[in-house]
Protein backbone atom coordinates (compact mmCIF):
# COMPACT_ATOMS: atom_id res chain seq x y z
CA UNK A 1 0.00 0.00 0.00
CA UNK A 2 2.90 2.34 0.60
CA UNK A 3 4.51 2.08 -2.34
CA UNK A 4 1.49 3.04 -4.23
CA UNK A 5 1.40 6.41 -2.24
CA UNK A 6 4.42 6.96 -2.93
CA UNK A 7 4.28 6.58 -6.94
CA UNK A 8 1.34 9.13 -6.51
CA UNK A 9 3.26 11.26 -4.36
CA UNK A 10 6.10 11.38 -7.09
CA UNK A 11 3.83 11.52 -9.79
CA UNK A 12 2.06 14.63 -8.31
CA UNK A 13 4.84 16.69 -7.68
CA UNK A 14 6.21 15.32 -11.32
CA UNK A 15 3.56 17.04 -13.04
CA UNK A 16 3.17 20.51 -10.83
CA UNK A 17 5.48 22.63 -12.58
CA UNK A 18 4.02 21.74 -15.81
CA UNK A 19 0.55 22.30 -14.34
CA UNK A 20 1.83 25.91 -13.02
CA UNK A 21 3.22 26.74 -16.05
CA UNK A 22 -0.42 25.93 -18.59
CA UNK A 23 -2.39 28.39 -16.35
CA UNK A 24 -2.38 31.79 -17.57
CA UNK A 25 -1.94 34.93 -14.90
CA UNK A 26 -4.57 37.93 -15.20
CA UNK A 27 -2.52 40.53 -16.16
CA UNK A 28 -4.13 44.49 -14.51
CA UNK A 29 -6.02 46.31 -17.55
CA UNK A 30 -4.11 49.14 -17.07
CA UNK A 31 -0.43 48.65 -15.42
CA UNK A 32 0.52 51.92 -14.85
CA UNK A 33 -2.61 53.44 -13.09
CA UNK A 34 -2.73 50.27 -10.67
CA UNK A 35 0.78 50.40 -10.01
CA UNK A 36 0.96 54.28 -9.13
CA UNK A 37 -2.29 53.55 -6.84
CA UNK A 38 -0.80 50.87 -5.06
CA UNK A 39 2.45 52.66 -4.96
CA UNK A 40 0.12 55.54 -3.08
CA UNK A 41 -1.77 53.32 -0.98
CA UNK A 42 1.59 51.25 0.10
CA UNK A 43 2.71 54.89 1.12
CA UNK A 44 -0.50 55.84 2.86
CA UNK A 45 0.16 52.67 4.96
CA UNK A 46 3.42 53.11 5.82
CA UNK A 47 2.43 56.45 7.27
CA UNK A 48 -0.17 55.00 9.08
CA UNK A 49 1.76 52.10 10.67
CA UNK A 50 4.29 54.30 12.02
CA UNK A 51 2.12 56.96 13.59
CA UNK A 52 0.42 54.10 14.91
CA UNK A 53 3.35 52.40 15.91
CA UNK A 54 4.80 56.25 17.63
CA UNK A 55 1.61 56.43 19.41
CA UNK A 56 1.42 53.13 21.23
CA UNK A 57 5.35 53.73 22.09
CA UNK A 58 4.60 57.25 23.31
CA UNK A 59 1.25 55.49 25.57
CA UNK A 60 3.49 52.27 26.75
CA UNK A 61 6.30 55.11 28.09
CA UNK A 62 3.07 57.18 29.70
CA UNK A 63 1.56 53.92 31.63
CA UNK A 64 5.54 52.74 32.28
CA UNK A 65 6.27 56.11 34.41
CA UNK A 66 2.59 56.15 35.59
CA UNK A 67 3.17 52.26 36.86
CA UNK A 68 6.71 52.84 38.26
CA UNK A 69 5.04 56.16 40.07
CA UNK A 70 2.67 53.33 41.76
CA UNK A 71 5.61 51.18 42.21
CA UNK A 72 7.65 53.78 44.49
CA UNK A 73 4.15 54.50 46.56
CA UNK A 74 3.52 50.92 47.19
CA UNK A 75 7.78 50.61 48.00
CA UNK A 76 7.61 53.51 50.35
CA UNK A 77 4.35 52.44 52.19
CA UNK A 78 5.36 49.05 52.52
CA UNK A 79 8.82 49.95 53.88
CA UNK A 80 6.65 52.06 56.64
CA UNK A 81 4.42 49.01 57.35
CA UNK A 82 7.73 47.02 57.77
CA UNK A 83 9.52 49.94 60.55
CA UNK A 84 5.93 49.73 62.36
CA UNK A 85 5.89 46.30 62.60
CA UNK A 86 6.79 44.03 65.79
CA UNK A 87 9.75 41.76 65.37
CA UNK A 88 8.10 38.56 65.73
CA UNK A 89 4.57 39.48 64.16
CA UNK A 90 4.53 40.89 60.46
CA UNK A 91 0.65 42.32 59.61
CA UNK A 92 -1.40 41.55 56.58
CA UNK A 93 -0.91 44.91 55.49
CA UNK A 94 2.47 44.14 54.52
CA UNK A 95 1.90 40.94 52.63
CA UNK A 96 -0.64 42.35 50.78
CA UNK A 97 1.88 45.02 49.87
CA UNK A 98 4.70 43.02 49.06
CA UNK A 99 2.12 41.31 46.70
CA UNK A 100 0.79 44.58 44.95
CA UNK A 101 4.54 45.57 44.14
CA UNK A 102 5.13 41.82 42.84
CA UNK A 103 2.25 42.38 40.16
CA UNK A 104 2.62 45.97 39.40
CA UNK A 105 6.48 44.80 39.26
CA UNK A 106 5.77 42.03 36.47
CA UNK A 107 3.34 44.43 34.72
CA UNK A 108 6.57 47.02 34.55
CA UNK A 109 8.85 44.58 33.13
CA UNK A 110 6.58 42.97 30.57
CA UNK A 111 5.59 46.31 29.09
CA UNK A 112 9.47 47.55 29.13
CA UNK A 113 9.47 44.28 26.94
CA UNK A 114 7.38 45.79 24.33
CA UNK A 115 4.80 44.71 22.62
CA UNK A 116 6.44 41.12 21.01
Amino acid sequence: MYPRIGALLILFFLTLPTVSQQIPLAQPSSPRHVNESNGEEEGVRTSMANDMAKRAARERVAALKSDTDKLLKLSVELKQYVDKSDANVLSLDVVKKAEQIEKLAKSVKDKMKGPN
